[in-house]
């Protein structure tokens, strides 16, 4: 008996470390997201200096789109803002914004200065809808597809790689769908 109480303590050491090997293999950027196929949570919210427009729902029915979780404050989304507004320029997607707690003047001045790759930009400032997409922060992407369904999350900055072989595959794929 005490001889398999020596042991005890080797046997959890082996158990965590397969545990953590586990984990290791896993890439952060694949978040799997509760709401991949359901329709998009309900979203009303102002566009900035537009008060004659709402974004909402409307805008993900009928063409498969990214909506794209930015803010002003958030380094990685100027890292993956030149790649939005190339995909933008070539009409590769349409790419609906919303700005996460963001403050107006901050919003609209970086904007003014990086340009505009969005079709329309919502302004989620209490941060209310981005708490009902489950995001964790930002940058984050979601691929909608025609009827307005989520298809896909991605986490993190989009890069020309995961545009060519991840998010591009999947926005063809759903295209091509009736």
């Amino acid at each position: 008996m005490k001889r398999a109480l020596l042991f005890l303590p080797l046997a959890i050491f082996l158990g965590l470390v397969g545990y953590f090997a586990i984990g290791l293999t896993r890439n952060p950027s694949e978040i799997r997201s509760v709401l991949i196929d359901k329709p998009l949570p309900a979203i009303d919210l102002p566009v900035p200096d537009r008060p004659d427009i709402r974004f909402d729902n409307a805008q993900f029915k009928g063409k498969v789109s990214l909506l794209n979780i930015f803010a002003s404050w958030c380094i990685a989304c100027r890292v993956e803002h030149p790649v939005l507004l190339r995909l933008a320029t070539e009409k590769a997607v349409p790419i609906h914004g919303l700005a996460w707690k963001d403050k107006p003047e901050e919003l609209k001045a970086w904007i003014a200065e990086l340009g505009d790759p969005y079709t329309l930009i919502g302004d989620d400032a209490k941060g209310r809808t981005a708490i009902d997409l489950g995001v964790t922060g930002a940058p984050e992407t979601f691929v909608i597809d025609r009827k307005g369904k989520i298809r896909y999350k991605f986490v993190g900055p989009i890069d020309d790689y995961a545009w060519e072989n991840t998010l591009k595959p999947l926005v063809r794929t759903l295209e091509a769908e009736p």
